[in-house]
């Protein structure tokens, strides 16, 4: 196992089913047009804590509201999400589609409707073929494994290239705790948060409250920092399940156990979230933009986040065009305070502008360093003592071809 640091380690080949007491499976419903995995199921065998966070976008897919309504009523032990198809946009029927979900797990699990999570991406105002989904429901819960996590990480995919998962294990308290997750997203991605789902497992014992703290923290600091087109979907879910099957003492507030427990939480959400940013629509590279010596986070967080949703930006990354005045361009109108003629960038460990004005740089190294499938700007304003850091992708020819044709 490859050691991260001192303090845990990743699983190789992790994902959901890592932590204990937790199963998943992917199928294929028929809800997607091609024969692929379409529906996921994940279960927890005892009740977990959960917490969760929702899109922002005032219009919300019925999943989430079924959703925001059954994990505010206290615990729940399974989650089922499709592909293919967002149910919204629909009306009632939406709504009744969704409860139609949650219901039929319930049956097929021995649990609640409220014990039940929903989740669905794809094509929105299309209603959704719910007896397909339903039929689809029954296969997975007679097909689930704790070897599972793979194919539900597969199924729950849209425009995306690849699954992403991944799972930590660590020691708290002499118990081995793991956290374990999954995400989904490609395109329509953008804070508050971004058209993907993102669902975390862990047997760690920890109270509901407390879980919702660190989870609320964890997305604020990965999910929430990612860009790929400006776009906030209808569909964005991020949850994280805790069953207490690690048997340790209960985390709680202040203490070191807490601290350890929210690292590798943020390890967790930012490996995923960085995944999403990669595999962007039609991306070629990853872009990591670092805003260092702000007055306060929140002009970290705006400089960072404009230069990243940048297209001028983004089209000069995906050309290798060390064109660095669209980045002090970006900055200038995110609504961060910052003095002009204060500002040095680099690219990688290239310096390509000192307080605000042109250096003269080596431009075969610039092309070199934008060659590469990872570019990362950084931009000090030395203004302050804040920083942030946003994760986008460059802007191909393909997102255009992907998204003009997505219902097809």
């Amino acid at each position: 196992m490859f050691q991260l640091t001192a303090k845990w380690e990743v699983l190789p080949g992790g994902g959901v089913t890592s932590p204990l007491g937790f199963q998943a499976t992917g199928v294929y419903a028929g809800i997607k047009r091609k024969e692929k995995l379409d529906l996921a199921l994940l279960h927890s065998q005892v009740p977990a804590v959960a917490a969760g966070v929702f899109t922002t976008n005032r219009v919300k897919a019925a999943p989430l509201l079924v959703t925001m309504a059954n994990v505010a009523q206290g615990q729940i032990q399974a989650v089922v999400a499709n592909s293919g198809n967002a149910n919204a946009g629909v009306g009632p029927q939406g709504v009744d589609a969704a409860r139609k979900m949650a219901e039929e797990t319930a049956l097929a699990l021995g649990l609640e409707p409220s014990q039940v999570a929903v989740a669905s991406t794809g094509v929105i105002g299309v209603p959704l073929p719910v007896e397909k989904a339903t039929a689809g429901i029954r296969a997975a819960s007679q097909a689930l494994s704790v070897n599972g996590g793979s194919l539900a990480a597969e199924a729950i995919m849209t425009t995306d290239t690849f699954p992403k998962e991944i799972a930590l294990r660590f020691n708290l308290g002499g118990r081995e705790v793991t956290i374990g997750g999954m995400a989904k997203g490609s395109g329509m991605i953008h804070p508050n948060m971004a058209t993907m789902l993102a669902f975390l497992t862990t047997d760690a014992a920890i109270a509901k409250e407390v879980l919702n703290q660190a989870f609320r923290s964890s997305v604020a600091k990965s999910f929430n920092m990612i860009t790929v087109d400006g776009d906030t979907s209808t569909n964005d879910m991020a949850m994280i399940l805790a069953n207490g099957q690690a048997g340790n003492q209960e985390i709680v507030r202040g203490t070191e156990d807490f601290d350890l427990f929210q690292a590798a939480l943020d390890q967790v959400t930012v490996h995923l979230a960085k995944a999403i940013a990669r595999d962007g629509e039609g991306a070629t590279k990853l872009m990591e933009v670092t805003v260092t010596g702000a007055p306060s986070q929140t002009d970290a967080r705006k400089g960072a986040m404009a230069i990243a949703k940048s297209n001028l930006v983004k089209t000069a990354i995906f050309g290798g065009d060390a064109n660095w005045g669209r980045i002090i361009a970006a900055l200038g109108y995110s609504g961060a305070e910052f003095d002009p003629n204060l500002v040095d960038i680099y690219l990688g460990p290239l310096q390509v502008a000192a307080n605000g004005q042109a250096l003269a740089f080596d431009e075969a190294q610039a092309a070199r360093i934008l060659g590469k499938d990872e570019v990362k700007i950084l931009v000090e304003l030395k203004s302050g003592k804040d920083e942030a850091t946003v994760w986008g992708c460059d802007l191909s020819y393909d997102y255009v071809k992907i998204n003009g044709s997505y219902r097809s």
